[in-house]
């Protein structure tokens, strides 16, 4: 069943229709709502009650405007400022509130507070988001998705900023700002926009081997996840635990979602694109408010520095994974988001994530890229919020106990009292301000460091493709198919045939049969095998935990049926489907011919959420066609209802029917198959839901 709603977060009220019939109409056709009490009365932002909303000050019925109108000034001065900066890469982000809790103890790894008691309970903000396009971009971008979790923790903030893909496109900092370059619009022209296929992002990862293993994951189904709740995270880098005897372990962090994974296919994700470019904010937002709350382990994978030294590849190098076969992920928590913002602008906008946010118990490890990110990241929230004291807004502000020497600067908020501004001092009691504590106070990991100013990458960086060979033969068939599709499409909008030969020659040392399909789809000849700087492994194994497919869902709970119904659509059949469906913990969306409704067989109103010509098939799950012969007849008629049958079967969804639907299927060009569900059993067909895909129809999958 779905999960009930937390009361503690009720659902929001339906909207109502608050116009009066008596609200004063002036001569200008202007509408005056009145305040009913003083206090409902608009004020202007100095607290002074407003008289009109509608119109500026001016000297005679028609003459200038006055500049005393301050009431006016206040408000068109709000308007003027309401934007800040977006954020260079992420812009395009949802946020939601929710809760962290503890498993176990975790005492004799970490001295972090949040992990000490078993059943803790932590709350957290989370920030899902895509990197490359603008904040007025579309969802279903082919891109890495930022998964960023801050934990309001007793001992202050720790923000876990990092991505749904484990690996990263460069190994050191110092390249990040020629990696969004590349991937942002092209500077002359300013597009394309929100995606990677252009000549000037291929150009750049051609040139750097390093991205070959993260460009891998990119192209996969990871790049076009079905939903924020369906995608696991990553912290991306190695970070340490310290406990309280000061010793030290390395540390990978990873979000398993308790939903499985699911990812939709591109010509879906195009579809959903022009159809809803919000899908996936609205997905979490839907999700949350029927008390469908998404859920995810926290599991880390922890290792020695003999480990470290061991393994085949650093542990420094962000664009490397350990395989979880080699070191497993051990869950120590659950996170659960069960609350939606209040204000899109307040929470998500304003919420500043910086990775040099931990606590006591964690700590950096030497990877160059992260060391770049701790550099960088005060920067950028002071370049968008404006004011060293971005931490006073509520959303970033620490849940614990905050007390320093910070003072002033743009927009403080907090009212210092005591007579001490800096430490040491001599004052006493309030007047002394807070004191620093070696017990309690982060301490760095004490660890020998030496060695020559230096600038160039360790040898032990150089291997750049036995990673993305292994994580090549980790994949399905049907996700290998993906994958090359998604190169091709990609490197045929390169315009410069050199570039296409580059990538193809770094993709040989991939994997041969990858490259080869590349080029047969591109239509070119497959060049020679560029030179890499290390020679790749092809004797790693292939890792399951590396497959959506072979993580995927159980069952259809937490999933979205697109039911299709019509005039004397069987009263019964369709409540044994719906209770079906909502009894596995999914969720039904009605779609009519027209947005009025149908009358079914027992003479009752089904109104529709959607109606036929205004959704797509694309936005569901599975789909369900649940009509008589007559109104099958009718809706063959409709070019998009043949489209949404079509775009189910083609797109390998499971199709719910019964024979009586049999002229549409024709007059869709479709013939159905195993993947076509008889719906005279509600709750075997959802079981069969519950499996998502029906890949035997894949046409881009090679045969058999």
């Amino acid at each position: 069943m779905a999960t009930k709603r937390d009361p503690k977060y009720p659902a929001q009220p339906a909207p109502t229709n608050e116009v009066q019939p008596d609200d004063p109409i002036a001569p200008g056709g202007e509408r005056h709502q009145q305040a009913q009490g003083r206090e409902d009365v608009l004020t202007t932002s100095q607290g002074g009650p407003v008289a009109t909303n509608q119109n500026i000050a001016t000297a005679g019925n028609r003459g200038p405007a006055l500049l005393q109108d301050h009431v006016f000034r206040d408000k068109i001065f709000h308007f003027d400022h309401e934007r800040i900066p977006e954020r260079v890469v992420h812009a395009r982000g949802t946020g939601a509130h929710g809760v962290f809790e503890t498993y176990e103890s975790l005492e004799d790894l970490t001295c972090a507070d949040i992990f000490a008691r078993k059943g803790e309970k932590t709350e957290v903000f989370v920030r899902f988001s895509t990197v490359a396009g603008n904040k007025g971009s579309f969802d279903l971008a082919r891109d890495v998705r930022g998964f960023a979790v801050k934990f309001y923790t007793k001992e202050g903030n720790w923000d876990l900023v990092g991505n749904n893909m484990p690996v990263f496109f460069v190994q050191d900092a110092f390249k990040f700002p020629d990696l969004i370059h590349a991937v942002k619009e092209a500077p002359d022209r300013g597009f394309p926009q929100a995606q990677s296929a252009h000549d000037n992002f291929w150009d750049f990862i051609s040139l750097m081997p390093e991205s070959t293993h993260q460009v891998m994951w990119a192209m996969s189904d990871r790049g076009i996840p079905r939903s924020f709740r369906f995608m696991e995270g990553f912290g991306v880098h190695s970070y340490k635990f310290v406990n309280a005897k000061g010793e030290a372990r390395f540390v990978k962090f990873h979000w398993k979602p308790l939903q499985g994974l699911q990812s939709v296919t591109w010509p879906e994700a195009l579809s959903i694109n022009g159809a809803d470019p919000d899908f996936h904010r609205r997905d979490l937002w839907d999700a949350i408010q029927a008390g469908d709350f998404p859920e995810w382990e926290l599991g880390v994978q922890v290792f020695d520095d003999d480990f470290a030294d061991s393994f085949d590849f650093d542990v420094l190098d962000a664009t490397k994974i350990i395989p979880e076969e080699l070191v497993p992920v051990k869950p120590i928590g659950k996170m659960t988001l069960n609350r939606t913002v209040a204000n899109h602008f307040d929470e998500t906008e304003q919420v500043a994530f910086m990775t040099h946010n931990i606590v006591r118990g964690i700590d950096f490890s030497d990877d160059p890229l992260l060391q770049g990110r701790n550099f960088s990241y005060l920067d950028t929230q002071l370049k968008r919020l404006g004011s060293t004291n971005f931490t006073q807004l509520p959303v970033n502000a620490p849940r614990c106990p905050m007390a320093n020497f910070h003072r002033d600067g743009h927009m403080q908020t907090d009212v210092h009292t005591g007579r001490a501004s800096y430490e040491p001092n001599s004052w006493t009691g309030d007047e002394r301000g807070p004191r620093e504590s070696e017990e309690l106070g982060l301490r760095f990991e004490a660890e020998q460091v030496s060695g020559a100013k230096h600038q160039a990458r360790p040898e032990s960086f150089a291997d750049h493709y036995s990673q993305a060979h292994q994580f090549w033969i980790s994949q399905t068939e049907v996700e290998q198919a993906h994958i090359v599709a998604a190169f091709t499409f990609e490197l045929s909008k390169c315009e410069v045939p050199q570039i296409r030969t580059r990538m193809l020659a770094n993709l040989r040392n991939v994997d041969e049969s990858l490259a080869q399909r590349v080029a047969d789809g591109l239509g070119m000849e497959l060049p020679e095998a560029s030179t890499p700087a290390v020679k790749p492994r092809k004797d790693l194994p292939a890792s399951d935990a590396l497959s959506i497919l072979k993580n995927g869902p159980k069952d259809f709970k937490g999933r979205k049926l697109g039911l299709v119904v019509g005039d004397e659509t069987d009263a019964k059949a369709l409540k044994a489907l719906v209770d079906a469906v909502t009894g596995a913990g999914g969720m039904v969306e009605m779609i009519t011919p027209a947005v009025g409704g149908v009358t079914l067989s027992d003479g009752s109103q089904q109104p529709g959420l959607q109606f036929i010509k205004g959704t797509k098939a694309a936005l569901y799950d599975a789909v369900a066609l649940l009509v008589t012969e007559q109104a099958a007849k009718q809706l063959a008629d409709v070019p998009e209802a043949r489209d949404f049958v079509t775009e189910a079967h083609v797109n390998c969804k499971f199709v719910g029917w019964t024979p009586e639907a049999k002229p549409l299927a024709v007059a869709a060009g479709v013939t159905p198959d195993e993947g076509w569900v008889d719906l005279s059993d509600a709750k075997a067909a959802v079981k069969a839901f519950g499996k998502l895909r029906y890949w035997e129809r894949d046409v881009t999958a090679p045969a058999k």
